[in-house]
């Protein structure tokens, strides 16, 4: 605390007050309070006053709460994710959806709070943290734990990759007509035996082949969408579920795929990350990408210092995504007219790369 602090009669331990900057300043509280909010006309003269007292009483800004009880809002918006934050982190897509939320929410005067979704506490996480809506998000196994949690809330809901729920948006991609596309290129260049790594498909994360039994209990939406995809050109392509996008699942699920099938010769990863796994597991092994084996991922994000490839993969706009995502939950938060806000699909590309190429010879 600053002497010029104790001079208005704060104790040494109090926090500043408003009415204490404004009192410095010159100006009413009330012209204090618009000159931090940009909610109203304040001079350049009084703004300037205003932020110069406040620095002189290491002032930080109004308190949130006295915020909150006013205006009945926490000015948060929660970012829901399945997987473990440390996960999420080590995921470039991940990162890069969380910058387009940012962007938007940022620029309307909200904050972010990052969760994970944790339905079964019967207190804190998605119970009570204080938010004015949701964005989830993460290639989700099974949304409806924290949709049931979060629509007793009544807050707007936002979800990235899911299928139709009542009282939720929904910002998608094309994920299974690009995927197919990434398939149909491999068959034009003579691949005929193809291996497929996925994403986890249940809320346990589990490893190992795919079955028919794990598929008909699957709900993952991502998951589903793109392995659909390639089988729409290679039905009995042989599958291995990943614990999460990271690239020793990717080792891991490709070890499996070609010690059980080692007459492969593409592996289509539902991820880049799980793609450069595929790679290193290929190479180790003494195989060449793409002369033995091509590999392709998805999601077109950068992995500079992960691989010296250029991978073949599709390219989807996993920022923009984010930035749609945002706008919507705004927009609901803004009473805007229901005809204004529309879900949302984007459109991904295929781009080649150097990890594809013609089918090796039987």
């Amino acid at each position: 605390m600053t002497d010029a602090a104790n001079d208005q009669g704060a104790a040494p331990s109090a926090r500043p007050t408003l009415a204490q900057v404004a009192k410095r300043a010159g100006v009413s509280p009330s012209t204090a309070s618009l000159a931090f909010s940009g909610a109203g006309p304040v001079s350049d003269d009084a703004r300037e006053r205003v932020l110069a007292a406040a620095r002189e009483l290491d002032y930080g800004g109004p308190d949130p709460r006295a915020r909150s009880l006013r205006t009945g809002r926490s000015g948060i918006i929660a970012v829901v994710m399945e997987e473990r934050i440390r996960d999420g982190f080590t995921d470039p897509m991940a990162i890069a959806m969380l910058d387009g939320i940012a962007d938007e929410i940022g620029a309307a005067g909200y904050s972010m709070l990052l969760l994970t979704d944790s339905p079964d506490r019967d207190a804190g996480g998605l119970r009570d943290a204080p938010m004015d809506g949701a964005i989830l998000f993460g290639c989700s196994t099974d949304l409806d734990p924290a949709v049931a949690v979060l629509g007793q809330r009544h807050v707007p809901l936002v979800g990235v990759e899911t299928t139709p729920r009542d009282g939720m948006f929904l910002v998608n991609s094309d994920d299974r007509v690009t995927v197919e596309a990434s398939a149909r290129l491999l068959a034009e260049l003579g691949h005929e035996r193809v291996g497929i790594i996925t994403l986890p498909l249940d809320r346990a994360r589990t490893r190992g082949p795919l079955t028919d039994d794990r598929l008909a209990a699957s709900y993952a939406y991502t998951g589903l969408e793109r392995l659909a995809g390639a089988r729409a050109v290679f039905p009995d392509a042989p599958a291995v579920v990943a614990s999460g996008s990271l690239i020793d699942e990717g080792m891991h699920a490709a070890v499996t795929l070609l010690d059980q099938h080692p007459e492969i010769t593409a592996i289509m990863a539902q991820s880049d990350l799980l793609a450069i796994g595929a790679i290193q597991a290929a190479e180790d092994r003494g195989l060449m990408v793409p002369n033995d084996v091509s590999v392709v991922g998805f999601d077109g994000a950068r992995v500079d210092g992960l691989t010296t490839r250029t991978l073949t993969t599709v390219v989807q706009p996993i920022a923009e995504k984010g930035r749609a995502a945002a706008r919507l939950v705004l927009g609901a938060l803004a009473d805007a007219r229901d005809g204004d806000l529309r879900d949302r699909e984007f459109a991904s590309i295929l781009r080649v790369g150097d990890t594809t190429g013609p089918a090796r010879a039987s």
